[in-house]
């Protein structure tokens, strides 16, 4: 259930980590890409289970509930806004600190409504999305979570928003003018209409692919067309040849979403990387087709931060077939760059190297079977903005899961212009660009630069004071204007 404003946090197709990958995913080659992916073993289904609790284990991955509530569903993950941070609850059978004492009536109206028994969400919990679902999914859905352990623990966090956010009662309003969040396309086919609420309402892919209006729900006109969410850019994913998914087939999609890698093009990590570790990876292959046709038939939209099609002559051969080869043969390679930037060399090779290399690999492709990602291709690192890349080699990136590698920040390690040095030779001998020219400038800028504020949100404090000073001053006007005409009777 990832939602607002990261997973709201979230990079995507694209805008691929530079480390974690989704537990469980294999490498993709080019004969890979063009296969028929088997189905991936789904946790938590048994024989022992009715078919409606197997069925509702299916839909709780379809909808990535785990992404926010964890593999134990106890919550605790910390989901970044505009308004502050919100902590997504404990959703065991725990009648104490759970749901366990949740009808399915109640399940259905906080999934489709936004409201629990006690208080109104927060749309951190996608349920402007999951308002489109179906009654027979949050049935399976309900029987399924009340047979997970119950876990009666509360989430070490709680969700504490300055005011006026504070004021739940507020989402009554906004849910009037964001929910729904997506509407049904006419002239779909079957399978494409199966693509569209996967899309819209399970996996909520909007959520982040889509940018916000004032008010911070979606922006309907530029659907899927990229959002950028903290330090991180959810990339295009409508068929928009020059900025979206438009080169991209259906077969890559699948393949993609399975695996979470596309060679030479795609690598998944950060908030992707949980999508698919916790979701896409176990959908069944005729879901994952289904998404692929929607997402090829919404309309495509064009933004300024194109891509840069792949030169496969430019970008480098592996040094070794044999990964165990390769490190061993990239020791003392390693080992030499270092001692010259500590030596004072600021040589873009010799940064990247001393920083980067002993996991990307001196030919950047990286350890595929320690799941230290391959960055040769990626479309990341080939878009006309530099930012996205820039702000991995700042901030670094999350593991997808508790066992995946960590790719860490470089802010408080690297200047802006060794920053800057490994950004352009990144993208010119992995991403195969013909030149880039990123200044220290630019690191700074997008270092300072984060997610606008829309009005509302910046200045909503100020605005709810104001408010309710007028508010005063109207009823006693008011209460004056009763007091005058009850002396005159």
């Amino acid at each position: 259930m990832k939602p607002l404003s990261v997973m709201l946090s979230m990079l995507v197709i694209g805008m691929t980590s530079s480390a974690a990958m989704a537990e469980g995913a294999s490498v993709v080659n080019t004969s890979l890409a063009n296969a028929s992916l088997p189905n991936a073993s789904l946790p938590n289904i048994s024989p022992a289970n009715s078919e409606l609790v197997n069925r509702g284990a299916y839909i709780a991955r379809a909808a990535d509930c785990m992404a926010c509530h964890g593999e134990d569903y106890t919550g605790g993950t910390a989901i970044e806004t505009p308004m502050g941070d919100i902590y997504s609850t404990n959703i065991t059978p725990s009648k104490r600190y759970g749901i366990g004492d949740y009808t399915e009536t109640d399940l259905k109206t906080a999934l489709q409504k936004g409201r629990t028994p006690s208080n109104m969400l927060y749309p951190a919990m996608p349920y402007p999305s999951y308002s489109g679902m179906k009654e027979e999914d949050i049935s399976a859905l309900f029987a399924y979570l009340q047979t997970v352990p119950a876990i009666d623990e509360a989430p070490k966090y709680k969700t504490d928003l300055p005011f006026p956010f504070n004021i739940r009662s507020l989402m009554i309003g906004w849910n009037f003018l964001n929910v729904p969040s997506t509407e049904n396309r006419d002239g779909l086919t079957e399978m494409q209409q199966r693509g569209e609420y996967i899309v819209n309402n399970l996996e909520h892919c909007g959520t982040c692919h889509t940018p916000r209006n004032s008010t911070m729900g979606f922006d309907k006109k530029m659907y899927l067309s990229g959002a950028q969410l903290g330090h991180w850019h959810a990339p295009n994913i409508t068929p928009d040849e020059s900025s979206g998914i438009g080169s991209w087939s259906e077969q890559d999609i699948v393949t993609y979403l399975r695996t979470g890698e596309l060679d030479q093009r795609a690598y998944a990590g950060g908030p992707m990387g949980e999508a698919v570790a916790h979701s896409t990876r176990y959908l069944k292959n005729e879901d994952l087709n289904a998404i692929a046709s929607y997402l090829k038939a919404v309309p495509a939209i064009q933004t300024d931060d194109k891509v840069a099609a792949v030169d496969v002559s430019r970008l480098p051969t592996p040094t070794s077939e044999s990964i165990t080869h390769d490190l061993l043969a990239q020791k003392d390679y390693l080992a030499q760059a270092k001692a010259q930037v500590s030596n004072g060399s600021n040589s873009p090779e010799s940064l990247y190297l001393a920083a980067c290399g002993s996991c990307h690999g001196v030919d950047g492709y990286g350890q595929p079977d320690a799941r230290y990602a391959p960055i040769v291709g990626l479309s990341s690192i080939r878009r006309e903005k530099p930012d996205a890349l820039v702000n991995m080699i700042l901030h670094g990136v999350e593991g997808a899961t508790n066992t995946s590698p960590i790719m860490p920040g470089f802010s408080d390690e690297l200047n802006s212009e060794q920053i800057a040095g490994i950004t352009n030779y990144v993208r010119v001998n992995f991403g195969g660009l013909n030149s880039s020219e990123v200044s220290a400038n630019d690191v700074d800028r997008i270092a300072t630069t984060g997610t606008d504020k829309p009005f509302l949100i910046k200045y909503a404090g100020l605005l709810a004071v104001i408010g309710i000073i007028v508010a005063i001053i109207i009823i006693v006007f008011i209460m004056r204007a009763i007091l005058r005409s009850r002396r005159r009777r």
